[in-house]
């Protein structure tokens, strides 16, 4: 019952999405990689605690996102930590959390709209007192959209 208490005082919050090219945007182009990110702090990725005492017994829990799940939108994931915040005028793939496109949005969302995109990020919740221990698992999602277009290139030889 405590280790209940200290979980449900727990503030834990699903991630802030970060994303280059951002969320929202237009500026998502096939073959283009894309960097993924959550902003972090003590409630969006951890660690945050919490205790809960009752006749001479505590309860502590601590809890941390233990990983993120990104779902694309197109039928992919990709699973990484809290990722690299994108450097401005970088260029190529994220070091630890990217995706590319292989297929334009248009061609594929339902009245050619963007990608929906899914951050889920796993909090483990470790707790110990009273000559007790146990893992609580808890899920919280965020969502984005991306539009992702196509670059046509046309090469013509001679006049």
């Amino acid at each position: 019952m405590l280790a209940e208490q200290a979980i449900s005082a727990m503030v834990m919050h699903a991630p802030q999405i970060g994303m280059a090219p951002p969320p929202g945007s237009t500026g998502g182009l096939v073959g283009l990689p894309v960097w993924m990110w959550t902003e972090r702090g003590e409630h969006i990725t951890g660690p945050t605690r919490e205790s809960a005492s009752a006749g001479g017994v505590t309860v502590t829990a601590v809890g941390e996102v233990s990983r993120i799940v990104w779902d694309m939108g197109d039928g992919n994931t990709v699973t990484c930590g809290a990722g690299t915040p994108y450097p401005a005028g970088s260029d190529g793939e994220s070091p630890d959390c990217g995706y590319t496109y292989a297929t334009a949005s248009a061609n594929h969302v339902p009245g050619g709209g963007p990608w929906p995109i899914t951050a889920t990020s796993t909090w483990t919740i470790t707790w110990s007192g009273g000559g007790q221990s146990g893992t609580e698992v808890l899920e919280l999602s965020s969502t984005a959209e991306l539009t992702v277009g196509e670059l046509h290139v046309l090469n013509q030889d001679g006049p």
